[in-house]
């Protein structure tokens, strides 16, 4: 890694481009978050879905707990999966392949080195010696 994050050495059309590449894996993790959020949820309502069933039964609507029961408690949410294993191919598919190829590009392009887009951004966007306005680790003042 280079002292200096802003990476002086590098021309500003790769900076740019290693910029628009991080900010796409920021916006995939995002998208697994809700994923996972969906997964979490989906769990969730099944569990309460399942106290559903218990308490209709309870109150004499068997049928309908039955019915209940059978079609929807434990169904899968899209063919042949539950979310658990949405999550898991899209980890196995997507995502680590995404986080692998940014690491890539990182290690040829910048020394491994990660934000020099926001690197430089903070260069050029702070009042040099105001207070809260300090260069920070390895960002030369």
């Amino acid at each position: 890694m280079s002292t200096d994050r802003s990476r002086p050495d590098l021309d500003d059309t790769t900076v740019e481009g290693l910029g628009k590449l991080s900010e796409a894996l920021e916006t995939i993790e995002q998208a697994r978050g809700q994923l996972y959020g969906f997964h979490q949820h989906s769990g969730k309502a099944d569990l309460l879905l399942q106290d559903a069933v218990e308490l209709l039964r309870k109150a004499g609507h068997t049928q309908l707990a039955d019915d209940l029961d059978r079609d929807l408690v434990g169904r899968n949410v899209i063919a042949d999966r539950w979310t658990f294993q949405i999550v898991e191919d899209y980890d196995a598919t997507y995502w680590s392949v995404f986080r692998a190829l940014d690491e890539r590009a990182r290690t040829e392009l910048a020394d491994g080195d990660r934000h020099v887009y926001e690197a430089r951004m903070k260069q050029r966007e702070r009042t040099k010696g105001h207070p809260h306005h300090e260069a920070g680790p390895v960002l030369e003042e």
